[in-house]
């Protein structure tokens, strides 16, 4: 029998087919970025624009005020739900991805380790110790820019490769988290992170318990974890790399055990007599729920929370940061910025540095033995993956927010990121196009 459609099912379908596009979440940051240039240099937006990001918000909970300006409300608020997505899916990698077994992770955390050590040793070659603080700029990979990428290649990329972007990615994340953590962070309120660690523990304790309610988690991570961590000097972002560590990873049942229990609920609401085709009785009602919480139990709150979050993080916070960081006012010393120290370093490790780190790890390991080429893979593949590994963008453009002061150079910074970014994608594509997909060429 067929379904009925609704008026609002012809709309629902080909925006659940975006969400699901890769390619269409780089296309949209892409576009986020662009905006955010056009309107930054309008005679129309730009004032607007800017002002903008400097309105206040305040939050108030009994006797405790928290007021932040809309761009850190974005960058310090918002993008924690970001880490707290990454955070997930590295949780998830370690357990059942590519990563939880070591001959398999070596390959990905080797070219990952490559990907960071060179880009920031590039960096440091340009600069002096007024810019140096910059140096982990351009150690990071915007993952959601290059599997993106990758889409528009898929046929030239056998999924292997893809896999071990992916992987790289998550290891690449791993590392720009803990340099944030211990070389962005401000002074240290220990009493704030006490009382962080202790609700951490609590979690932590509440996971091994058997708690599954998001809600919980949830609440706790964001009215004791995030608000210590703020007010603490480790940016508060961190905070959602720790609470996902906390999310249960395992199901209530079994699949056997889920099974059975949907069995005998589907034979039971065969048997009901209903009124109307759109309205259930009682025990229909009661039977579908029992269907639902079964369903419940046979998915991990973690793959839950990671499902619900994708399309929030990559639509909606993802595209904002990007428009409200990458609105950069060309003036006239824009090619002044590119070519100074900062501009150069972070261009120069975001291609260079990447390529080289990525490629070099990449041979040694095989060369050595420890790892293998992804299967179906060719060196020419990975060599356009590490080019396209030099599109730093959202996790760039964060750190270049903690790194600098002056607002000069994280002008530059950003200026130079986003250039990095565009000759890395036009030039990692290119390496793929021209690659053989049936053939292994070195």
């Amino acid at each position: 029998m067929q379904e009925n459609q609704t008026p609002f099912d012809y709309v629902r379908k080909p925006f659940t087919a975006l969400v699901k596009n890769e390619a269409a979440i780089g296309i949209i940051l892409f576009l986020s970025a662009v905006l955010a240039m056009i309107v930054a240099n309008s005679s129309w937006g730009a004032e607007w624009y800017h002002e903008l990001w400097e309105r206040e918000l305040t939050l108030q909970y009994e006797d405790r005020e928290l007021t932040l300006n809309l761009h850190h409300f974005i960058n310090d608020g918002l993008m924690a739900i970001f880490f707290f997505l990454v955070g997930l899916e590295i949780k998830r990698e370690f357990l059942a991805g590519e990563l939880s077994e070591w001959r398999q992770a070596v390959l990905p955390i080797g070219a990952a380790l490559g990907g960071m050590i060179f880009p920031a040793l590039i960096y440091l070659l340009f600069t002096d110790s007024d810019t140096s603080h910059g140096w982990g700029i351009p150690m990071a990979t915007d993952i959601a820019f290059t599997l993106g990428l990758i889409s528009f290649v898929r046929k030239r990329v056998p999924s292997s490769v893809k896999v071990f972007v992916t992987s790289l990615a998550v290891v690449d994340d791993i590392g720009a988290v803990l340099v944030i953590a211990f070389f962005y962070t401000s002074s240290l309120d220990m009493h704030q992170l006490i009382i962080a660690g202790g609700a951490w523990l609590l979690l932590m304790g509440a996971n091994r318990l058997g708690v599954r309610s998001v809600f919980f988690y949830s609440f706790i991570g964001i009215t004791v974890i995030w608000i210590s961590f703020f007010y603490s000097g480790i940016h508060p972002t961190i905070a959602g790399i720790l609470l996902a560590f906390t999310i249960p990873a395992k199901t209530r049942i079994s699949k056997e055990q889920f099974t059975e229990r949907l069995k005998r609920l589907y034979r039971k609401y065969l048997k009901t007599e209903t009124y109307t085709m759109a309205f259930n009785t009682g025990r229909e009602e009661k039977l579908l729920k029992g269907m639902r919480s079964a369903s419940d139990d046979a998915r991990t709150p973690l793959q839950k929370i990671e499902t619900s979050l994708h399309p929030l993080v990559y639509y909606i916070i993802m595209p904002l940061f990007a428009f409200a960081n990458a609105g950069l006012k060309i003036e006239a010393n824009f090619f002044e910025l590119l070519l100074g120290p900062v501009g150069l370093g972070v261009i120069c490790g975001l291609i260079v540095g990447k390529f080289i780190g990525i490629s070099l790890f990449s041979r040694i390991l095989v060369a050595l033995g420890f790892a293998k080429l992804p299967q179906g893979g060719s060196w020419r593949q990975i060599y356009g993956v590490a080019i396209l590994a030099g599109i730093g963008f959202t996790m760039s453009l964060f750190i270049s927010e903690l790194a600098f002061s002056a607002n000069e150079n994280v002008e530059a910074a950003k200026s130079a990121i986003l250039v990095a970014s565009a000759l890395a994608a036009i030039i990692g594509l290119l390496v793929i196009r021209l690659t053989n997909p049936k053939k292994q060429l070195l």
